[in-house]
């Protein structure tokens, strides 16, 4: 199926100019360009036209969740008809496995796993084993090692209507692709027999399937509502996928086994031989007890330490990532490339060093550093064609590129650059508390930059004693909490929002019209000249946008930064004389809830309910309730249950309350 891109937005500005020249590029065969899009200048359309032209799959990089959600969330609104997925960190919360040998220390892996995120992890790879009208918007997860996609398309259960198959056959090939059998209890990973008929809830959907045999023959093959039972749609052929990425042929697991013994043998004798008795001995019992646990039931605690026996890979190889799932001519987009790029620089480093400690001290096998994240040319070596997209392409981007750059500086809102202002540090905290309330007086917003957690906390709880309404947000903020809190920033539950560095890159936050920037003169990352300008441009989809630096000195960051933001404004100035536009605010609904994980989060069980009308007779008060009443029913099914309860509580008050009807 094409990708069929659903706005009834248009191509304006420079937006056309840098499409075209994207298409031509990668016609052409470029393996690198690079789009520098200013805030608010369209980058997601720029990026979604490009993708409609093209019509292959297409990976988004982001460098956090917060970014990596609100494009899943706008790409769905552009594809409505098509495979948009979200591939990020399964873990709501994750202590990794480590030792720190000065104080003897060792640390259990310890992780808490978002089913709705792990659900979409494998609904991606199911996207790409299936289409190519596939979008994946994904966080630097996408380089991290996972199951290999041969042996997982290769476990995969394929029925066809009419199919001869015995009905044992059926159920233990679920088992061996790590289904359970759960004949109460029916949730996602199970599946449950009631004699010809098996029902299956696979990982990676929100419905269930249901496989009606007649004898030896597949009879029917439907998706169902796993609540209900409810037909959604036949099916002629029905593939049903592994419950998990990590999952190996019943002969490979056994090649496994035999494998991981001999490297065991090997690293006792190395231990010992270097005189480390106790390591020879806890890598010994460690591992031992692992393979007992796979051998009973196919699976252990730390079982993607053994990921390269059950891959087959040779030491030092890289792991199967996501990117091994996609087809050879996929194209990826780095969405704030020179914050992305140096991430990916550095995930192999920390995990290495982490990795080491385990091994030297006997917690694991050397292949255990196998199970690792690509390095940074391992990456490069997997990707076909790139397209670097930032405000502020960094060094590496512009020489992958050749010095060739893409501009889209001018904004379709004909919005200018916020002004920028230099003000001293001495009393900057009781003169933006005066900036503050200015803005919240038009019901505008304020973002404010500190340089440390500790002083966006203090500022919180200060601005707060003083009657400001304010939430402060920092990498401590656990990422569903995050978008909530620049949800409710845009609907007016809070009126400032203080931060340190997440504040910078991709949020779009239209009610923004005052970025404040405390410090600004302490030169360093957070306030390097890309810093400063993307913290700039926060302001910049707001028509009254203005950005004011704290500072005793103008640093040379500052200066660089003040005069990119000066030459953009005045290229979006000329533009608007030339073409007559005023400039207006840009306006777009706050709903930032990723539609599929955060919809019972993010229900409004605040509105209120209807006026209560006024009652003629005892009649039209029976029929209100009887109507609240089903009402009442209605939300109760569908697990509403907060409105249930306010619609009862109107009910109990209505049959209580005396009427005179006139």
């Amino acid at each position: 199926m094409d990708f069929q891109l659903v706005s009834d937005y248009k191509p304006r500005g420079d937006q056309g100019r840098a499409i075209g020249e994207l298409v031509s590029g990668i016609h052409a065969g470029e393996k690198h360009q690079v789009l520098l899009g200013v805030t608010g200048s369209g980058k997601t359309f720029t990026m979604a036209k490009v993708i409609e032209e093209l019509n292959r799959p297409v990976l988004v990089l982001a460098h956090n969740k917060t970014l990596a959600a609100q494009l899943y969330h706008e790409f769905r609104q552009f594809f409505p008809n098509n495979a948009v997925e979200y591939f990020v960190s399964y873990y709501d919360y994750y202590q990794p496995e480590a030792y720190i040998p000065s104080g003897d220390l060792y640390i259990e892996k310890e992780a808490t796993i978002n089913e709705e995120l792990d659900k979409l992890r494998l609904s991606a790879t199911r996207s790409l084993f299936e289409r190519r009208d596939v979008v994946i918007v994904s966080s630097v997860s996408c380089i991290y090692g996972l199951g290999d996609p041969d042996a997982y398309y290769g476990m995969l259960l394929l029925l066809k209507k009419g199919q001869r198959v015995r009905r044992e056959d059926i159920t233990r090939k679920l088992v061996e692709i790590l289904y359970e059998r759960n004949d109460t209890d029916f949730r996602r990973g199970t599946f449950r027999v009631r004699g010809d008929v098996i029902e299956v809830f696979p990982t990676y959907d929100e419905n269930a399937y249901r496989i009606e045999l007649f004898g030896d023959e597949v009879d029917s093959l439907s998706q169902i509502d796993p609540l209900f039972g409810t037909v959604k749609q036949k099916y002629a052929r029905l593939p049903i996928y592994p419950k998990s990425h990590y999952v190996v042929q019943p002969q490979k697991r056994q090649a496994a086994i035999d494998s991981i013994l001999e490297e065991l043998a090997w690293w006792e004798k190395e231990l010992e031989s270097q005189g480390r008795l106790v390591e020879a001995q806890r890598v010994h019992q460690r591992t031992r007890f692992d393979l007992e646990m796979i051998k009973s039931v196919g699976y252990c605690h730390g079982i993607e330490n053994y990921s390269r026996h059950f891959s087959g890979r040779l030491p030092g190889e890289p792991p199967p990532t996501l990117l091994d799932y996609f087809p050879r001519d996929f194209l990826i987009f780095i969405d704030e490339s020179h914050a992305t790029i140096p991430q990916l620089h550095g995930m192999w480093h920390g995990d290495r060093s982490r990795k080491q400690n385990l091994v030297d001290y006997g917690f694991r096998l050397p292949s255990a550093m196998d199970n690792r994240p690509l390095r940074f040319e391992e990456f490069e070596a997997r990707t076909n064609q790139l397209v670097y997209v930032s405000a502020t392409p960094g060094p590496y981007e512009l020489t992958k590129a050749s010095g060739v750059v893409i501009e889209q500086i001018i904004r379709p809102t004909g919005l200018i650059d916020p002004e920028v202002e230099v003000r001293p540090v001495r009393g900057q905290i009781d003169d933006l508390l005066a900036e503050i309330r200015e803005r919240t007086k038009k019901n505008e917003r304020v973002l404010v930059t500190t340089l440390t957690k500790r002083m966006a906390e203090d500022l919180a709880g200060y601005y707060t004693e003083v009657g400001v309404r304010c939430r402060y947000m920092h990498s401590e903020i656990e990422t569903l909490e995050r978008v909530r809190l620049l949800r409710d920033l845009r609907k007016g539950e809070y009126d400032v929002l203080i931060g340190i560095n997440l504040l910078r890159e991709g949020l779009d936050l239209p009610e923004v019209s005052l970025v404040a920037i405390l410090d600004a003169d302490k030169e360093g990352f957070l306030r390097s000249t890309g810093s400063l300008i993307q913290t700039i441009g926060r302001a910049a989809r707001h028509v009254h946008g203005k950005a004011i630096l704290y500072a005793d000195r103008i640093t040379d960051s500052m200066r660089q930064a003040m005069d990119e933001t000066s030459r953009r404004r005045e290229i979006q100035r000329a533009y608007n004389e030339e073409q007559g536009i005023t400039p207006t605010s840009v306006v777009r609904a706050a709903d930032m809830a990723l539609a599929q994980i955060l919809k019972a989060e993010y229900a409004d069980l605040t509105e209120e309910t209807d006026a209560m009308p006024e009652f003629q007779s005892q009649a039209e008060l029976d029929a209100y309730i009887l109507k609240l009443e089903n009402e009442m029913r209605e939300a109760a099914k569908v697990f509403e249950f907060e409105k249930a309860a306010k619609l009862r509580d109107t009910i109990k008050e209505l049959r209580t309350k005396e009427f005179l009807f006139v």
